[in-house]
């Protein structure tokens, strides 16, 4: 599954670079985005972030491309791995930016752990 987003002047750091909370945002929103597409009467929880890479500084005007590709699923959770690509509008090729792996656990009404929905 793919995703976008575009770095504004709000999301820059005190050194003009994107603010890595912000990365982090959208990771968890696509995620999570992700589950609901996979399992639709789902709730879900994120559950844990593995060690996020931060490789490359993002610039504003950039285009980031969020690629979210199931790689586990559980009894009550799934995980997501995501990887992004920045483009600079001067650029027509994409680099890597950031990379990790989000995992995410079904609960029920009462916020307690449950078993993934089936179809």
């Amino acid at each position: 599954m793919q995703f976008k987003a575009l770095v504004r002047p709000e999301h820059l750091n005190q050194h003009g670079s994107l603010f890595g909370g912000y990365m982090l945002l959208w990771v968890d929103e696509y995620a999570y985005i992700a589950a609901l597409e996979d399992y639709p009467r789902g709730r879900f929880v994120t559950r844990g972030m593995e060690a996020a890479e931060f490789s490359r500084r993002v610039e504003c005007g950039a285009l980031l491309t969020f690629e979210v590709t199931r790689i586990r699923t559980g009894n009550s959770s799934v995980t997501y791995q995501v990887e992004v690509k920045a483009r600079n509008i001067a650029d027509t090729y994409e680099r890597q930016v950031f990379r990790t792996c989000v995992t995410l656990c079904a609960v029920d009404e009462d916020g307690k752990k449950t078993s993934l929905p089936g179809d």
